[in-house]
């Protein structure tokens, strides 16, 4: 196993293909989880893609199953930080191509990574993304610049505290439920100084100028009700993205859906991820 692999608990796992050659592109797909949980996000889909794919998964840098010490404050200032990462892993696995499934923060990974590699990529599919989260002139993002100063001030004076009233809000869920419980865990196993970085790095960007750029197909897939992304974000990186796209808004509550409705998610995933945008 390679530094990278090491550094980001790299995993692979699903049908055995030649992956230094990789003649058929679309057998590798590779997952990508958000901001506050780790590569486990994805536990649901997982079992229905082993049979028919080579599935690659990883940890972002932060998570709480990483390595604090590795996180450079400095690097994940901005989302180009995670971009190198990711380009470093498929870099170090030899992938020519795969199927990106990116959620919430690694979604925009995933965007921006396409820009200047888009040979990487088949198709991207982006679940609960959103390139700015803070409202603007004539821009619906979902948050005020008031909301997010609570927000950092909530991660600064009680991290455990914050993580229990953030979990139940974002997975949409009491606190109860596995999905809520599922994302405490995750959450709660971040660095509180790591969590803060990170929540500044992803609910200050704006990646909304580079949207045009994007050439590969991009599925987007998005919750009917989301804090954190309200629908109409889905239907604006439709109408700005450069390359074909199309959006599927499911019947779903939360941030999280493929942890809290996985019978409604991992089909629509699944789909997604076989079928490529009808010309």
């Amino acid at each position: 196993m390679g530094i990278v692999e090491e550094a980001h608990n790299v995993r692979i796992v699903g049908v055995e293909g030649n992956n230094n050659n990789n003649s058929n592109n679309n057998q590798i797909v590779l997952l990508a989880h958000g901001f506050g949980t780790d590569q486990s996000v994805w536990k649901h889909l997982v079992p229905h893609l082993i049979e028919e794919y080579r599935v690659i998964l990883y940890d972002n840098m932060g998570a709480g199953t990483t390595n604090p010490d590795y996180y450079d404050f400095e690097r994940y200032s901005t989302l180009q930080g995670f971009v190198y990462d990711l380009l470093a892993i498929l870099e170090e696995l030899q992938v020519q191509s795969c199927i990106f499934v990116g959620h919430s923060l690694s979604a925009m990974v995933g965007v921006i990574a396409s820009i200047s590699h888009p040979h990487l990529f088949s198709k991207l599919i982006l679940l609960s993304a959103s390139p700015r989260f803070l409202n603007d002139t004539d821009y619906y993002g979902g948050f005020h610049q008031e909301d997010l100063t609570q927000l950092f001030d909530g991660i600064r004076s009680n991290y455990k505290a914050w993580c229990s009233g953030f979990a139940p809000l974002v997975v949409g869920g009491d606190m109860d439920s596995v999905a809520v419980q599922e994302f405490s865990r995750t959450l709660f196993n971040m660095r509180p100084d790591i969590a803060l970085s990170l929540a500044q790095t992803i609910f200050q960007f704006d990646m909304r100028e580079f949207l045009s750029l994007v050439t590969v197909p991009c599925h987007i897939i998005q919750s009917t009700k989301d804090l954190a992304v309200p629908v109409v974000v889905a239907e604006y990186m439709q109408q700005k993205l450069g390359g074909k796209s199309i959006v599927e808004v499911m019947p779903t509550e939360g941030h999280l859906p493929q942890l809290s409705s996985p019978d409604i998610v991992i089909p629509v995933l699944l789909n997604h991820i076989r079928h490529n945008i009808s010309s």
